[in-house]
This record gives structure tokens, C-alpha cells and sequence, in this order.
């Protein structure tokens, strides 16, 4: 495979990386955000036992299990990301890698790897 194309490759496996990572930030939002509605919880029923009823009534009516976005929870939020845009995006990146690279990954990595390898031995 000629070097643009590794270089193409390479690029386009690490965008798919970076997508990876922005999957897990936004999965560690929708577990924070979960978390956060059920301290939430836990705050209301307290205020309610110490006699703060207005206070609790209003973070409950307010507050609790609140979309995050119009009409939807974070679940929602994640699973849309992942059908609308992930999924389109890896089925994306492995048909340009099946019909350049025959399905290889990390082509640039490999590369790079006996490059430096090859290096190392030279110098001994």
C-alpha cells in the first residue's frame, strides 16, 4: 500500500479513536447525570424529614428526573449518538479499510513500529 494511503488510513482509524473517547465522555455523562438525579433524591427526602417541605417540594417538581434535553434523558442522548452517528461512523471507517487494507488495522502503527524496531537494531 503506497504511503498516502497508510497516512489516509491512519487518519481516518484515529478520528474513529477520537470518536471512541467522545463515546465514553459522553456515556460517563449519562452515568453522572444519573448519579446527580439520584442524590438529587436523597437531598429532597432528607429536606422533607428536617421540615423543609417547600424546598424539597420545589426541587422535586423542578428537578427531579428532568430531561436533559428537550423530551429525552441522557439514555436517549446515548443511544441516538450511537445509532445516528457512531455506529454510521465505524461501519464507515472498516469499509474504507476492507477495501484499501483488506480489513488490516493500525497499518500506519505497524509501520511505524517496524520503522523503529528496524531503528533500534541498527543501533546495537
Amino acid at each position: 500500500m503506497d504511503d498516502k494511503t497508510t497516512e489516509a488510513l491512519g487518519k481516518l482509524h484515529k478520528a474513529l479513536e477520537t470518536t471512541e473517547r467522545a463515546r465514553g465522555h459522553l456515556y460517563s455523562f449519562h452515568q453522572l447525570t444519573g448519579t446527580a438525579d439520584f442524590e438529587l433524591g436523597d437531598a429532597i427526602e432528607l429536606l422533607r424529614e428536617a421540615g423543609h417541605e417547600e424546598h424539597a417540594n420545589r426541587l422535586q417538581a423542578e428537578l427531579l428526573g428532568r430531561d436533559v434535553l428537550s423530551g429525552r434523558w441522557t439514555f436517549q442522548v446515548v443511544e441516538e449518538y450511537d445509532d445516528g452517528y457512531y455506529e454510521v461512523f465505524r461501519a464507515a471507517e472498516r469499509a474504507v479499510r476492507d477495501d484499501l487494507a483488506d480489513g488490516e488495522r493500525h497499518g500506519l502503527e505497524k509501520r511505524l513500529k517496524q520503522e523503529r524496531q528496524r531503528r533500534s537494531d541498527e543501533a546495537r
